[in-house]
C-alpha cells in the first residue's frame, strides 16, 4: 500500500502529532508499505527553524525509510490566532501543490489538530482520485474556543461548517477517542465511517529505567520526589494552576515540580514562579525525542493537567501512554472523561478534579508518603501500556486504509 500522509509537525519536532505519525509509519514501513509524509520544516512550538533546516519550497529527506517531503510555510510561533492561521493555510496550499507532483498514492490521510492540513489532504485526494482519511486528533475549532483563543462568532461557525463538510466527504474518519466519535454522530456524521483508533505508546522506546544521574545532578533532583509535566505548555493545560499548587508545596523541600517542554504558556509560567519566589519548580527546555525517556526517568510520578472545560472531557493526552510505558504513577487533574476513565480503570494513578491546586498539592504529598501505593500504581501503569501500543494502533490504521481503498468502509466495531 502506498500511503500519503499530511501533517504539519514531524520529527525532529516532538509534539503528539509528530510522534504519532512517525512511530506508526515505522511499523507500516516494516510491513512493506510505502509512506510519503508531506510536512513543514521543523519549527514547532517556538516558530524557529531547527538547526540544519531551511524553509525551502521543497526538500526531500529519508527518515528511517519514510519519504519526507518538506514544504515552505509561513512560520509562526504557537501563539496568536492570526499568525498561526496564516501558518496553517500556507501549509495547506504548499503541501497540496507538492502532493500533486508525488507518485500517485493508494490513500491520502491528514491529521488534526492542524485543521487546514485536512483541507489540503481532501483536495489532494480529490485531484488524485484516491480515498481521503481524516485522522481526528482534536475537535477544531471547538478547542480554540475552549482555550479562549477565539470567541463564538461567524468565522467560527463557518469553520464548523467546513469541519462537517470534511467529515462528510472523507472515506473514513479515524478518531482518537470514543468521545470524538459520539460528538460527530450527534452532529449527523454516519457512525459507520467513524473508527476509534486510540493513541498509544511505542513500548520499544520506553520502559522502566533508573534516574539519569547526570541530568539529576545538573538540575538538583537527587533525592527529591519529582512530579513531572512533560509536553507542550499550551493554553489547554491551565499550568498556572500547577504553579499555584507548587506554591502550596514550597514548605516540602524534598518535592520538586518538573516542567519539560515548550509552548505558548511557558514564559508566563516562568514569570509566575519567579514572582512567587518558588525554588521547587524546575524548568527544562524542549528535548529531542530520543531524550524524552531520560527526562521521564527523573520523575517519580507523571502529571497530566487539563483546563476545566467540557471540550477537554473528549481528549486523551498522549503523555498518559508515555507515562505508562515508563511505569510511572499518574496524577491526572482533568474534567471527567475518557482520559480520567483510563487512569481509573487501569488503577494507574490518582484522578483529581481539574484546576484544583489544593487537591493537587495534597495528592502529591500523599503519593510521596505512600510508598506501597505508589509502587502498586507504577506496576499497574506499566502493565497497562501494552493495551495502548503504537504497533496495535498502526495495524488498526492500516485496516481503516485498506477498507477505504476497497470501497466499503469497515464496520464501526472492526478496529475500535
Amino acid at each position: 500500500m502506498k500511503i500519503m500522509f499530511l501533517t504539519e509537525n514531524f520529527p525532529p519536532e516532538t509534539n503528539a502529532a509528530a510522534t504519532r505519525v512517525y512511530e506508526r509509519a515505522l511499523y507500516w514501513i516494516r510491513e512493506g508499505h510505502g509512506v510519503t509524509v508531506l510536512t513543514a520544516a521543523p519549527n514547532f512550538p517556538e516558530g524557529r527553524l531547527f538547526d540544519g533546516y531551511a524553509n525551502r519550497w521543497r526538500q526531500i529527506e529519508d527518515i528511517d525509510g519514510i519519504r519526507v517531503v518538506r514544504v515552505k510555510t509561513y512560520i509562526a510561533a504557537n501563539k496568536g490566532v492570526i499568525w498561526r492561521t496564516l501558518d496553517f493555510i500556507s501549509f495547506m496550499i504548499t503541501s497540496f501543490i507538492a502532493g500533486l507532483f508525488e507518485k500517485r498514492p493508494d490513500v491520502v490521510c491528514s491529521t488534526s489538530p492542524q485543521f487546514f492540513a485536512a483541507v489540503g489532504g481532501w483536495m489532494l485526494a480529490v485531484c488524485r482520485r484516491r480515498p481521503f482519511i481524516f485522522e481526528l486528533g482534536d475537535l477544531w475549532p471547538a478547542s480554540i474556543v475552549a482555550v479562549g483563543a477565539m470567541k463564538r462568532s461567524l468565522p467560527v461557525r463557518l469553520l464548523e461548517k467546513l469541519e462537517l463538510f470534511l467529515y462528510q466527504r472523507s472515506a473514513a474518519v479515524a478518531a482518537l477517542t470514543y468521545a470524538f466519535k459520539r460528538n460527530l454522530v450527534s452532529r449527523g456524521i454516519d457512525a459507520a465511517k467513524i473508527h476509534v483508533v486510540r493513541n498509544g505508546v511505542d513500548a520499544s522506546r520506553y520502559g522502566v529505567r533508573p534516574r539519569n544521574t547526570t541530568l539529576a545532578a545538573e538540575y538538583g533532583l537527587q533525592d527529591k520526589f519529582v512530579v513531572g509535566y512533560v509536553g507542550t505548555h499550551g493554553m489547554a493545560h491551565a499550568l498556572d494552576r500547577v504553579v499555584e499548587a507548587a506554591d502550596l508545596l514550597k514548605g516540602d523541600d524534598d518535592i520538586r515540580i518538573l516542567f519539560a517542554g515548550a509552548g505558548a504558556a511557558r514564559d508566563g509560567l516562568i514569570e509566575q514562579a519567579g514572582r512567587l519566589g518558588l525554588s521547587n519548580i524546575v524548568f527544562l527546555p524542549m528535548q529531542p525525542k530520543e531524550h524524552v525517556p531520560d527526562i521521564w526517568s527523573l520523575c517519580d510520578a507523571a502529571l497530566v493537567h487539563l483546563k476545566d472545560d467540557p471540550t477537554f472531557t473528549e481528549v486523551i493526552p498522549s503523555k498518559i501512554f508515555e507515562a505508562m510505558g515508563m511505569g510511572l504513577p499518574i496524577l491526572i487533574s482533568a474534567p471527567e472523561g475518557e482520559a480520567t476513565e483510563i487512569v481509573a480503570a487501569e488503577y494507574a494513578g490518582i484522578v483529581l478534579p481539574p484546576e484544583n491546586p489544593p487537591a493537587l498539592s495534597a495528592a502529591v504529598r500523599s503519593l510521596r508518603d505512600d510508598h506501597a501505593g505508589r509502587r502498586k500504581y507504577a506496576e499497574n501503569s506499566l502493565a497497562a501500556a501494552p493495551h495502548y501500543s503504537r504497533e496495535k494502533q498502526a495495524d488498526q490504521m492500516i485496516r481503516v486504509f485498506a477498507a477505504a481503498i476497497g470501497g466499503k468502509p469497515a464496520g464501526p466495531g472492526d478496529v475500535s
